[in-house]
């Protein structure tokens, strides 16, 4: 199943930016991509307050590593997450992520929304979280590295974008809006 494009923004909410396809007017599969710091948790978590079905692939189990020539690199396990999506009948399902194989994927969701935020408001963020990742100097240069290195193809490959300075409540309504109208959005 392939997601036509949609090139123009349409509300005041997020960027839409790529393609959609025909599902069940209760069903939507969403992922919620971003950078390290962008919120992708704190959303999750909010979503799954209000009811929604959540997976955050950080999570044991979704994951695995390949061996790469700059060492292990976190993918998804393609299959379990295939087969999330593949049994996914009815209500919202929101999975965040961000791993170099998501976009073997991409085609299995109804809508893709990336998460951003200024670097600085990143570095700030996860110098105060739960997750330890962004504690020391070199995860935080880490993190700066891959925000200038993946983040424009993140948001060339995502359908919606939300910029996550507004407040957990406005990002989630608009991850939300997504989940009802994947075929609609516009930049925020």
């Amino acid at each position: 199943m392939s997601r036509p494009r949609k090139d123009a923004p349409t509300c005041g909410s997020c960027h839409t930016n790529g393609p959609q396809r025909s599902r069940p007017l209760n069903r939507a599969a969403v992922l919620v991509t971003g950078m390290s710091g962008t919120g992708k948790s704190t959303a999750l978590g909010e979503l799954a307050r209000r009811g929604h079905r959540v997976v955050d692939t950080d999570d044991p189990g979704w994951i695995v590593e390949i061996a790469t020539p700059d060492g292990p690199e976190p993918v998804w396990d393609l299959d379990r997450v295939g087969a999330l999506l593949e049994h996914h009948r009815s209500g919202w399902l929101f999975v965040a992520g961000c791993v170099a194989n998501q976009r073997r994927l991409y085609d299995r969701f109804d809508a893709v929304v990336l998460l951003s935020a200024p670097l600085e408001v990143l570095l700030d963020r996860v110098a105060e979280r739960a997750n330890p990742f962004g504690a020391m100097p070199e995860e935080r240069a880490k993190i700066a590295s891959d925000v200038a290195r993946y983040e424009a193809a993140l948001r060339a490959g995502a359908d919606h974008e939300i910029v996550t300075t507004v407040s957990v409540a406005e990002v989630v309504e608009r991850l939300e809006e997504v989940a009802a109208h994947p075929a609609t959005g516009s930049n925020g």
